[in-house]
């Protein structure tokens, strides 16, 4: 069995493809299929976060490179950047991963946290779309820019 043990930063070209959900992707030591249906044994640094374009190196030299899989998501868009701080606020203070852009936030489905998004006046539809969660004040930085 491929055994993946290192996270790389130096851009190589990917000779594999790991697709995998958000909730796999939190994970240090798992069981996964590459995309070409080959097993490997993820064993990485505890703690260690899978981002959607990472790339990983296995013990036999292969660059396997991480892709977001398709997951059912909340998404909540509005033009008013008061309700949508106001969502991300109640949401954050419940600990749920948010995804959130220009105008916009999504969360993995929750019928609860929908119901408590939409009481604030905002709507809620479906999606099945990669779900790329902030990673937190205190996470490696997802690459997304946030200058002023």
């Amino acid at each position: 069995m491929l055994k993946i043990s290192e996270k790389i930063n130096n851009p190589a070209t990917p000779s594999a493809i790991l697709t995998l959900p958000f909730e796999k992707r939190q994970r240090s030591r798992l069981k996964v299929s590459l995309d070409n249906k080959q097993e490997a044994a993820l064993i990485l640094k505890r703690g260690s976060v899978l981002r959607h374009g990472d790339l990983l190196r296995a013990d036999n030299g292969c660059v396997i490179e991480v892709r977001a899989a398709n997951e059912e998501v909340a998404v909540v868009s509005t033009k008013d950047p008061i309700l949508l701080a106001k969502a991300c606020y109640h949401l954050g203070n419940r600990h749920i991963p948010l995804q959130v852009g220009d105008g916009w936030l999504h969360f993995q489905r929750d019928h609860v946290l929908e119901k408590m998004v939409q009481s604030l006046g905002l709507d809620v539809k479906h999606a099945l779309a990669p779900f790329e969660p902030e990673s937190g004040a205190y996470g490696e930085h997802t690459g997304h820019s946030h200058h002023s």
